[in-house]
């Protein structure tokens, strides 16, 4: 898609994107997440069956009272800019994962883990709704399968039957499909939204689950790439 500098989305540049990742690191706890993860929270928000508000997932990321008013509101600025840039970017096919980095005995490597572990808990945020549906239409299950595997293969989601680890050439093939795969996504709920039914069966079941303790934290390193 061809668009004109004028209908460019206004994403963050690197030297916001680094400022806001020191501030993720600095007040970071064990399960935090990170801007990797962050990025893919809120990207399965913009691509998901329905509106999730700023109340609703600023506690996965904000974990500490701001020292000040001025930090509160510019961490606050960074987060809206980088929530709104995600759908403005797959509007016009510029749409790219932040990325972490882990060392490996070849040296730096890209990883999906943090984004995979936000897109995930993500879904959580509106479980109950992508649950019922990923069990009853496969189209949505088959849509998410790249993303799905890389979860898989990063540990972030257990699968039923064991899988083989994804090649080098695999994971960057999952990896290179992840914005054609939130557009599929985000134009499935757009063609089949969310009925009555799911929507009262989901408000009772994200209830029945904010009463269970919390999952373990999983660990993570790396710093994003973008």
């Amino acid at each position: 898609m061809n668009t004109s500098s004028n209908d460019w989305p206004s994403s963050l540049d690197d030297s916001e994107l680094d400022e806001l990742d020191r501030y993720l690191r600095a007040h970071a706890e064990d399960d935090s997440l990170l801007l990797d993860g962050v990025h893919g929270l809120l990207s399965a928000l913009a691509v998901g069956p329905m509106l999730v508000t700023p109340e609703e997932w600023l506690p996965e990321v904000l974990h500490h009272p701001f020292s000040d008013e001025a930090e509160g509101n510019r961490v606050l600025a960074l987060l809206a800019k980088l929530n709104d840039s995600i759908e403005a970017e797959l509007d016009v096919d510029a749409y790219e994962p932040i990325l972490g980095e882990i060392d490996t005995d070849l040296g730096p490597a890209l990883s999906a883990a943090g984004w995979c572990e936000g897109f995930s808990r993500g879904i959580d945020l509106r479980a109950g709704l992508w649950e019922k549906r990923l069990a009853e239409d496969p189209e949505l299950m088959e849509l998410l399968g790249p993303v799905m595997a890389l979860a898989v293969d990063e540990g972030i989601l257990n699968a039923e039957t064991e899988f083989e680890k994804l090649s080098d050439e695999e994971y960057d093939e999952c990896l290179a499909q992840v914005p054609a795969v939130l557009g599929a996504v985000s134009q499935y709920w757009q063609e089949h939204p969310a009925t009555e039914a799911e929507l009262d069966a989901a408000v009772k079941a994200d209830a029945a689950d904010s009463e269970e303790a919390a999952a373990p934290p999983r660990h993570r390193s790396g710093h994003w790439v973008h």
